[in-house]
């Protein structure tokens, strides 16, 4: 699904003053990639993110999925926040479960479904648990598979393992690429240059104010990729002279 950003600019008021974060933002994110948008904190990329999942509104301009304005969110487009934002009072299993519950999908099918997702990250020992009894890395799980269980045709991900450890991080990198034949396009946003590389087929450079394209990186290598291979090295000198 092409999403199309045409002319678009955003304002916040904060009391008197107005905060321009995107201003006459063009681009296009074709369909079947796996896209980072990357950037200093404040550039505009989490802004733009939520825009794209209908979340916020924009001041001017618009924004279109295969040629249709997006007005608000649809199960077409899953969205996984930095925070982990589980339901507390749900366990694991009914945490993904809900997902499907809302579809209407609430059979046995559906249940053996869950499991085997859970299984597919080293959750299954762990369904009956509830939010507070996870760590970081598992709860950003279970938020994951609650998204990607629907196979949403974009996955729009908000800097989803920011506050993880290095090796918890490094091992949902991996997780996320194992399932990447079952979405159209990825739409990730992080300020880890290392992350973006790792990842990507093309990586977005934002500069710092206003939603400013610095550049559009494609990155033709097959995963999975060495992290320290000296191509994505070199990509990342790139990108750190942008920065």
């Amino acid at each position: 699904m092409t999403i199309e950003v045409k002319n678009l600019t955003k304002t916040f008021k904060n009391n008197e003053e107005e905060n321009k974060v995107l201003d006459n933002l063009n681009i296009t994110f074709e369909d079947n990639k796996f896209i980072c948008l990357l950037g200093h904190s404040g550039c505009g990329k989490t802004t733009l993110l939520r825009l794209i999942g209908g979340l916020d509104k924009p001041t001017s301009g618009e924004i279109l999925q295969d040629g249709k304005p997006i007005k608000g969110p649809s199960t077409d487009r899953g969205f996984i926040f930095q925070q982990y934002s589980l339901f507390p009072w749900m366990t694991v299993f009914d945490n993904v479960m809900f997902s499907l519950k809302v579809r209407g999908d609430n059979d046995e099918e559906s249940r053996r479904r869950v499991e085997a997702y859970l299984q597919g990250v080293g959750l299954e020992d762990s369904k009956d648990l509830y939010p507070y009894q996870l760590s970081g890395g598992m709860q950003q799980r279970v938020a994951l598979i609650r998204t990607m269980i629907n196979h949403p045709n974009t996955v729009l991900m908000d800097e989803p393992f920011s506050a993880l450890d290095m090796l918890t991080k490094h091992d949902l990198q991996e997780k996320l690429l194992d399932s990447l034949g079952k979405y159209n396009t990825i739409l990730f946003v992080t300020h880890d240059v290392s992350e973006a590389t790792f990842l990507a087929d093309q990586i977005v450079v934002m500069g710092r104010h206003g939603g400013e394209v610095k550049d559009v990186i494609d990155i033709d290598m097959p995963h999975p990729r060495k992290r320290n291979d000296p191509k994505l090295l070199a990509i990342q000198d790139k990108i750190s002279e942008y920065l």
